[in-house]
């Protein structure tokens, strides 16, 4: 694989032993202590595919850190945080992130969301999505309503980007919460009722585009 990951975690085991899963899968490893390390060693290594950080860090924290690194590149960065509230990833995401996990969590998962994460910044499914009058922005993390932003939580949007980005693709509950809630995801699957629930509550006219398929699950349909 040979591709290269920056970390930065100033909790030197955890940082060690995410970085011992990361070599086993084949990857390299650059190690920073802190926020400015990170950027410092960010600057230095102009191959690396993907940034780790760690949120509370000394010097510069990572929210810091991702902010600058992102005015200078496009590299996928995810954040790592002991923090799990939806304002904290509001604020990752609003630095630029484009993935959030909270601490504890399993090394394995972990690389598992590293793989991912690449495998998608190399589709470009992270690029904005627009269908008629509902434009989702990724980077910003904003979904807009015939030019008027709407307000979603965090996997609110990571699920209808899901959708819209699989237009016409009936996806089953399984497979979306396999991809927005992740593998290791443990709830109720009508969760995802839920959350279809209050997005048609606030997409307006274009609620109806998400459609329900008896017995399997959703799909975005959009039609003039």
């Amino acid at each position: 694989m040979d591709s290269k990951i920056l970390i930065a975690e100033d909790e030197a085991k955890i940082r060690q032993l995410v970085a011992s899963y990361l070599v086993r899968e084949g990857f390299k490893v650059v190690e920073a202590a802190d926020g400015q390390q990170a950027v410092e060693k960010f600057e230095d290594n102009d191959d690396v595919v993907l940034v780790m950080l760690d949120v509370m860090m000394p010097r510069k924290d990572g929210y810091d850190a991702c902010r600058e690194i992102r005015s200078k590149s496009d590299v996928p960065i995810l954040m790592l945080t002991a923090r799990d509230s939806e304002r904290d990833e509001v604020t990752g995401f609003h630095m630029g992130a484009d993935e959030y996990i909270a601490k504890p969590f399993s090394p394995t998962i972990l690389v598992t969301r590293v793989k991912n994460l690449l495998k998608r910044t190399k589709a470009n499914d992270m690029s904005d999505a627009e269908v008629g009058g509902l434009k989702i922005l990724y980077r910003e993390r904003t979904v807009q309503v015939d030019g008027q932003k709407i307000i979603t939580t965090p996997k609110e949007f990571d699920l209808l980007y899901y959708l819209v980005k699989n237009q016409g693709i009936v996806l089953t509950r399984d497979q979306i919460i396999c991809t927005v809630w992740d593998m290791d995801y443990n709830g109720d699957d009508r969760t995802v009722d839920t959350h279809i629930k209050c997005l048609r509550a606030k997409l307006g006219k274009y609620a109806s585009c998400i459609t329900t398929v008896r017995k399997v699950g959703y799909k975005f349909e959009w039609t003039n």
